[in-house]
C-alpha cells in the first residue's frame, strides 16, 4: 500500500475564507475550490499553502477561472465544476466528481464514481452546516470525509 495523498476541497466561500477552514485542511497536498469564490484574494492565500485549482461559479466574475477542471492525481481522475451549468461528465471518464453550488455537503458513490460536494465554507446559508472536505487518494482509489466547521464570524476578503 502506498502512502495516502490528502486533498483539501472547498466551495462557495462567497468572499470569506474562514481560518477554521484553513486549519481543517492543514497538510493537504493540493486544494480544489468548486466555485463561488467571490473574491480574488482567496486563491492566493490557498496557493501560498499548496497548489490550488479552482473553477468559476455562478457568482464569480473572474474570466481567468475555468468552468471545468479535470486532472489525474495519484492514479485517480478528478473532475471539478461548480454545478450551475450542465457538464458532460462521461466525456471526462472521472473517478471523482467534485461540485459545489447547492451548499449541501454530500458524499455518495454512484456507478463507481465518488461524488463530493464539500458544502459551503463561507457564510452560513439557511440551516445548512458550514463544511469543507478532505479527499484521500491511496492506491488509485479515493475516499472522502466532510468536516463541520464552527459557525463563527468569518473574515471577508474584499477585492
Amino acid at each position: 500500500m502506498g502512502a495516502p495523498l490528502e486533498l483539501g476541497v472547498l466551495a462557495d466561500t462567497h468572499g470569506r475564507l474562514r481560518p477554521e477552514a484553513v486549519v481543517a485542511l492543514e497538510g493537504c497536498a493540493e486544494f480544489y475550490v468548486a466555485g463561488d469564490l467571490c473574491s480574488p484574494l482567496i486563491l492566493p492565500v490557498l496557493a501560498g499553502l499548496a497548489p490550488t485549482f479552482a473553477v468559476a461559479g455562478n457568482c464569480d466574475d473572474d474570466p481567468a477561472l475555468p468552468l471545468v477542471v479535470c486532472r489525474e492525481v495519484a492514479g485517480v481522475r478528478l473532475l471539478m465544476y461548480h454545478g450551475h451549468q450542465p457538464v458532460d461528465e462521461a466525456a471526462y471518464r472521472p473517478d471523482v466528481v467534485i461540485t459545489g453550488h447547492t451548499h449541501v455537503p454530500r458524499i455518495v458513490e454512484e456507478g463507481g464514481v465518488l461524488r463530493l460536494n464539500p458544502g459551503s465554507a463561507g457564510p452560513r446559508r439557511f440551516n445548512l452546516p458550514v463544511t469543507v472536505a478532505r479527499l484521500t487518494l491511496r492506491d488509485g482509489r479515493a475516499s472522502a470525509r466532510l468536516i463541520d466547521l464552527p459557525d463563527r464570524k468569518s473574515t471577508r476578503l474584499n477585492s
